[in-house]
């Protein structure tokens, strides 16, 4: 390894060390309770579920209130997800450079990172799961702890044969990458695009806690923003210092490792393909999400019929709004930093140095998308909801009478 990559990742590892904040965040997160910041923003105001929307639009300052909690849910919902892959690969990529002189500040970085990781998932999962189940009486967009080779986008264009193939692709890559160095590197690549979609949003989210007027009594939420924010910086340097400089250590790419290589990259670019009007800064696929909306517009929290929550779908999914634009706008600003990471990487296809796959989506094709998949979810779904919303209103505070005291609401969570 040269000297210069050498220093770039031990001045990384050494301040990440000297700054980790799993202590302050595993402390944090055992503090939370949701009665004690439910009535304040946790993000700015445009970070809300369904911003910009119909929805947005016509709800209460309550209400509005608990759309920019869920879209706090929902986000570090998938960040979760993304977290658990990284742990795994972290592991399979340091196994790739056992081989390899110098290895040993690479891996001790991946550990180190490794660690924060599990802080994160459970500070996510402390506070995701009380806020649902406060609101809802059961979990909506936080699911049970997965695998590593679960489909990393939670909501995604697939079906059951997509996600068993996506999964042997992700063990076969793990496989191999433990015991080929290039490859092992090149992960670092593809987790180098993920972690810079992440920047562009999280980098706004933790500036609400640091602009706050009173930042010892700001919501935790918002200072777990922050704190992770501040981890994943570190970790998109180590990835950028991998895959850009540490790689160019090794020999040229064989043909296979091109064909591996570049093929990981189309498939972030697949994940990446679509933006959300539900919920901007990750690219769900909207008709995965129609239930969970659903679920939301019935619950207590809007107290919607069948018939009027549909139409508000309709109005949401299928007509230009502002939080669409804004959620396309930020799909254009990934993909233009993309093509910056990786414009030095000469093993790459030019479909994925010109991200063109992902550049192939528009706001008049995400509508027209989202029209015919309106049509078919309303044909089918509805049906069974009514358990889950008399369960709802069986649990949620919002059906409380006024002068339930705070004890029993305690209760619940």
């Amino acid at each position: 390894m040269e000297k210069t990559t050498h220093r770039k990742l031990q001045i990384n590892h050494t301040r990440n060390k000297q700054q980790d904040h799993t202590a302050v965040m595993d402390e944090t997160a055992a503090k939370f309770r949701y009665e004690d910041c439910q009535n304040e923003y946790w993000n700015p105001e445009e970070f809300s579920l369904l911003y910009g929307t119909p929805l947005w639009e016509q709800s209460t300052p309550q209400q509005r209130i608990i759309l920019n909690h869920l879209y706090w849910v929902a986000y570090y919902s998938q960040i979760v997800s993304a977290e658990i892959a990284t742990i795994y690969f972290n592991q399979t990529s340091a196994a790739g450079l056992y081989a390899q002189e110098d290895f040993r500040l690479i891996c001790d970085t991946l550990d180190l990172e490794s660690s924060q990781e599990r802080a994160h998932i459970n500070a996510f999962r402390t506070i995701a799961k009380q806020v649902e189940q406060a609101l809802f009486g059961k979990l909506i967009f936080t699911y049970p702890m997965r695998g590593p080779f679960a489909e990393t986008m939670v909501y995604a264009d697939t079906n059951a044969l997509k996600t068993w193939w996506k999964k042997i692709q992700l063990q076969y890559f793990g496989l191999i990458s433990a015991n080929n160095t290039f490859l092992a590197c090149q992960y670092f690549t593809v987790r180098g695009v993920r972690t810079l979609n992440g920047k562009l949003v999280q980098h706004k989210l933790s500036n609400y806690y640091q602009k706050h007027p009173h930042p010892d009594v700001a919501p935790i939420p918002a200072k777990i923003s922050y704190y992770h924010f501040l981890d994943e910086s570190f970790h998109f340097n180590s990835s950028t210092i991998i895959s850009h400089d540490v790689i160019n250590c090794l020999s040229a790419p064989t043909a296979f490792e091109r064909l591996v290589a570049n093929m990981g990259l189309l498939g972030c670019q697949r994940d990446h393909f679509h933006f959300s009007a539900a919920i901007n800064g990750i690219f769900w696929y909207d008709p995965a999400l129609y239930s969970k909306i659903y679920y939301v517009l019935r619950s207590p929290i809007f107290n919607m019929g069948d018939a009027e929550a549909k139409e508000m779908m309709r109005r949401c999914f299928t007509e230009e709004s502002e939080g669409l634009n804004r959620s396309f706008l930020t799909h254009q600003e990934a993909m233009s930093s993309y093509k910056v990471y990786v414009e030095k990487l000469d093993y790459l296809w030019r479909r994925n140095r010109e991200m063109s796959l992902m550049g192939g989506n528009s706001i008049s094709r995400c509508l027209a998308m989202q029209r015919r998949s309106l049509r078919r979810f309303e044909g089918y779904f509805g049906e069974d909801s009514e358990d889950f919303l008399s369960h709802a209103k069986a649990h949620s505070p919002l059906a409380f009478p006024q002068g339930r005291r705070k004890e029993e609401r305690r209760s619940l969570v």
